[in-house]
């Protein structure tokens, strides 16, 4: 942490929180673009999970105001979030930007955006539409309209005037929020990408509250997520504003025609949180109508598609560990 007590923030002050772990390269992309917005950051907060790879003579060379958490334990996405979410309250912030660091801002403009978006539109959160940053003109995490996916930012515009969109995670029904200052070309109600460039009302975490630490990583922005559907609190995307996100859509892999996809990450860890956690989240209010469901398109697609019966066991088993809130470590 920075040896001075930081200066007391003003009205409307920003605090941005970005969480690290060994890819000192891609946090320093990351900082230069925050470093550069039109409306600066009042603060920075970085959590650093890998301290015995340390970041901090990175984030030294951040010319504005900032503090460096290392944490001698690694506390995945989840936990590393909420740490720096809490600092951000507790320096005084009334807005917290959120920011990993294999993605950043795509230019100066983003913060400025998000804030007029959300004060126009009296929005508890808003995000920027996430798209690869290899190939920006498309999503990083595609979106489905019934059996439609939405692979691109046009797309998007495209979808913003009507109906539902679910996530490439199939986590559910992103459904419209109430008073989010209606639809428009420019704007989607109730879809947001919560860890990538999303800004918080500080009032919006007290409703809402920060990752839940027991979930490290995989699933944790959906658990928000629903918090924020079911709090009732007005949210969405932006179209005018873009963050840039290594592609995540790799992982799901497409069924009957592309109407149906199921996310099998390749890396063992990865999978044992993903499934775990998703089990965990299907067990959840606002949540548990679609379980039934899971079952079958993952039995589909271990036994039909991939035929590989040993898989689908291993699904079921992490799922039932979610479930069973056996939240153990990899």
């Amino acid at each position: 942490m920075s040896g001075e007590e930081p200066a007391p923030l003003g009205p409307g002050a920003v605090v941005g929180v970005v969480v690290t772990r060994h890819r000192r390269e891609l946090l320093t992309d990351s900082l230069k673009v925050i470093a550069a917005q039109t409306r600066p950051v009042d603060h920075l907060v970085v959590v650093d999970n890998g301290p015995d790879q340390p970041a901090r003579d990175v984030v030294s060379t951040y010319p504005l105001p900032h503090t460096y958490l290392p944490s001698h334990r690694n506390l995945g996405g989840a936990g590393g979030f909420a740490l720096g979410m809490l600092h951000a309250l507790a320096l005084g912030a009334e807005w917290v930007w959120l920011a990993d660091d294999d993605g950043r801002p795509a230019d100066e403009t983003v913060l400025a955006v998000l804030l007029d978006e959300a004060e126009r539109r009296g929005l508890a959160e808003v995000s920027p539409v996430v798209v690869n940053i290899d190939e920006p003109d498309k999503l990083a995490f595609p979106l489905r309209r019934g059996l439609t996916w939405k692979r691109s930012a046009a797309e998007l515009r495209g979808a913003s005037g009507a109906g539902e969109l679910r996530d490439a995670s199939g986590a559910g029904e992103l459904r419209d929020a109430s008073g989010a200052g209606g639809l428009g070309e420019d704007f989607l109600p109730g879809i947001a990408s919560l860890f990538n460039g999303a800004l918080f009302r500080a009032t919006t975490l007290e409703v809402v509250g920060v990752p839940d630490l027991r979930l490290f990583f995989r699933g944790d922005e959906v658990e928000v997520h629903r918090r924020l559907v079911r709090s009732g609190l007005p949210f969405g995307t932006s179209l005018k504003a873009t963050y840039l996100h290594p592609n995540g859509s790799d992982e799901f892999k497409p069924m009957l025609g592309g109407r149906f996809h199921a996310q099998d990450p390749e890396n063992e860890v990865k999978r044992y949180y993903t499934y775990r956690n998703r089990g965990y989240l299907l067990a959840q209010p606002g949540m548990r109508r679609i379980g039934a469901l899971e079952v079958l398109r993952f039995g589909l697609y271990f036994i039909g598609v991939k035929r590989d019966p040993k898989a689908f066991a291993q699904w079921l088993r992490l799922v039932r560990l979610g479930r069973r809130e056996r939240f153990f470590r990899y």
